[in-house]
């Protein structure tokens, strides 16, 4: 009589093994998928006519997969299977949700234009995505470019695009045809911002001094209060003044340019001596 079938024996008879994962290997990629659920029921809230839950799904789908590689990060479970899983979360949660979420509440009062320009975001956020990835694996870029991003990213591109909205909810301006074509041709404006060469501050490098940590906490919490007690005043204002800051950015890049330029003739010159 055969011996029953067991599926896995235990650890020192040759059976199949099941490798045990770290709980903060998953984490990450948890986060990853949780966000990937939010950005789509942000868009099946808006197609039910429920926009302002909509577009804080959307919002925190940005939020959860702006965060999930920092997190992987600094919990040290970085891997290529979590690097492919945000690479496809962040083209529908920056750039599908978002565009989706822009039509059903605006850009179909433009009719087909309005589409269009809702396609041309989501692919511009894949493009400014993709490129992202190349650049970021470019061992050659000079250090201090790594403190600017190129053309706006897609998580501040997916809150910018939604400006319009944020208007309307504030009763500053009213839905309809016109405002709909306005806002194709802002949505359109984003995308190529996000596709653009502009160079971006990234503020991943920001050092603070230690005299200002507290009074900084304290001002990141008012800011917080504010968008829970404002959001759409808090929002519009951010997004305004973001970009608003976009020719300081790049002039300040351009002097970067600059002065790196000048220190390597200079270094070239006396090498040469």
């Amino acid at each position: 009589m055969p011996a029953p079938f067991q599926p896995f024996e235990p650890h020192g008879r040759g059976g199949p093994r099941i490798r045990e994962i770290p709980l903060r290997m998953i984490l990450p990629n948890l986060i990853t998928v949780l966000a990937i659920c939010a950005g789509l029921s942000g868009i099946r809230l808006a197609f039910e006519m429920r926009f302002e839950i909509a577009v804080v799904m959307v919002l925190f789908a940005a939020f959860l997969d702006g965060i999930d590689g920092r997190i992987a990060r600094a919990l040290k479970a970085t891997s290529k299977f979590g690097a492919q899983m945000d690479s496809l979360a962040d083209i529908v949660n920056f750039g599908v949700a978002p565009a989706l979420v822009l039509y059903a509440f605006l850009l179909d009062r433009a009719g087909s234009p309005g589409w269009i320009a809702a396609l041309l975001f989501a692919i511009a956020c894949g493009l400014r995505l993709a490129r992202f990835n190349v650049l970021d694996e470019d061992e050659d870029r000079p250090t201090w470019q790594a403190e600017y991003f190129v053309g706006v990213p897609a998580p501040a591109g997916a809150v910018i695009v939604m400006l319009p909205i944020y208007l309307v909810f504030m009763g500053v301006v009213e839905p309809g045809r016109i405002f709909g074509f306005i806002c194709a041709l802002f949505t359109v404006l984003i995308a190529l911002l996000l596709v653009s060469r502009l160079p971006v501050y990234s503020g991943k490098k920001i050092k603070v001094p230690g005299d200002t940590v507290l009074p900084l906490i304290l001002g990141v919490s008012l800011y917080v209060l504010l968008l829970v007690t404002y959001p759409w005043q808090t929002l519009s204002v951010s997004v305004i003044g973001y970009l608003l800051s976009l020719p300081f950015s790049a002039r300040a890049y351009s002097r970067r340019a600059r002065i790196e330029e000048a220190k390597e003739t200079e270094a070239s010159f006396s090498s040469g001596k």
